[in-house]
């Protein structure tokens, strides 16, 4: 049975987290001074209460309560906080093995649905880096300012459609009576229509397609505070093109590429309308898979493991880019 000592620490959790923030403003003194001595003490004390209530209510206390409810066996509603509600790892055990009872064997499908996801969300993330670098640092160093302005409307501009409208659309696309299909057709590459659903053609150009923002702008907010007269510098002794970038440009925006790559990787691996809309009868996307738990198995506490699970993920993933980056997490927070 679930003790008070769970809901004591529900309760003291808030104070402690506004007390831990307090303390960090008040000691941080990186780059002049302190947090509170540059804000004052009332806009500080409201800051650090406007921040540390948001965070808690909306982050801190629903996260804790999906890993306590993770540990939960489902039970009639009559029944929790009875007897039998007591801690379990059957959840975990049956993301393992699919079964809460048996470790015979492995559970293939979920655990091939898992690392499809963290690979493919990955790949997603250093695609999206790929595409958006060249345009990044085409904006940020090289074009007047009249032409930065066009390409952010053009950017922005095709966000304003609902995320799942976009979806379809991409799905219209990418249809075997769809527009691609009918050019490759028409132009005679292909006998006969391509099923780029089946293949998840589909679904990887809408995942890649629906966070480009995010690695878009802050590869431009890093690139575009470094000096123009660095990259001068290096051409004039002679570096190549590729060099500069590799050793000028790229180490400078080592937080702006930490971020957006961790903001794609985090949001495909968590993303629910292009799996559903734009998957193959065969595909497997993991968030699907939470999302049935909840609400299609009705087990609440397996759906919290598996979100857990994957919350995990991000968060291994996390720490591998700030470690791979020798980059703080405020570095790329900033």
């Amino acid at each position: 049975m679930r003790s008070a000592g769970t809901h004591w620490v529900l309760l003291l959790l808030p104070f402690a987290v506004i007390a831990a923030l307090w303390i960090a403003a008040t000691l941080e003194r990186r780059g002049g001074p302190g947090f509170v001595r540059r804000n004052g003490a009332v806009v500080a004390t409201y800051l650090l209460l406007a921040v540390g209530l948001w965070a808690l209510v909306m982050i801190v206390l629903p996260q804790i309560s999906m890993v306590e409810l993770s540990f939960r066996p489902k039970l009639p509603a009559a029944q929790m906080g009875g007897p039998r509600d007591v801690y379990t790892l059957e959840n975990y055990r049956y993301f393992l093995f699919g079964s809460t009872v048996s470790t015979a064997h492995w559970n293939v499908t979920h655990l091939h649905a898992f690392g499809l996801t963290i690979v493919a969300s990955v790949l997603v993330a250093a695609f999206d880096f790929a595409l958006c670098y060249p345009l990044a640092f085409y904006m940020a160093q090289s074009a007047p300012p009249r032409r930065v302005r066009l390409l952010l409307l053009l950017l922005i501009a095709p966000y304003w459609v609902n995320e799942i409208l976009r979806a379809f659309a991409f799905r219209i696309i990418f249809a075997t009576s769809g527009l691609l299909n009918t050019l490759l057709l028409g132009a005679g590459v292909v006998a006969q229509p391509v099923d780029f659903l089946g293949l998840d053609v589909g679904m990887y150009a809408g995942l890649s397609y629906a966070y480009l923002l995010l690695m878009v702008f802050p590869l431009y907010n890093a690139i575009e505070s470094l000096p123009h007269s660095q990259i001068e510098a290096a051409r004039d002794l002679g570096a190549a093109w590729w060099r500069i970038h590799l050793d000028v440009v790229m180490p400078y925006a080592r937080p702006g590429i930490a971020s957006g790559c961790t903001l794609v990787f985090m949001l495909t691996s968590g993303a629910l309308a292009a799996p559903l809309v734009l998957g193959g009868p065969r595909s497997l996307w993991f968030t699907p898979i939470v999302y049935d738990r909840f609400y299609q198995a009705f087990n609440w506490p397996q759906g919290a493991a598996y979100a857990c699970v994957l919350l995990l993920a991000c968060v291994g993933f996390v720490l591998t880019v700030l470690r791979l980056s020798r980059l703080s997490l405020g570095q790329i927070t900033r």
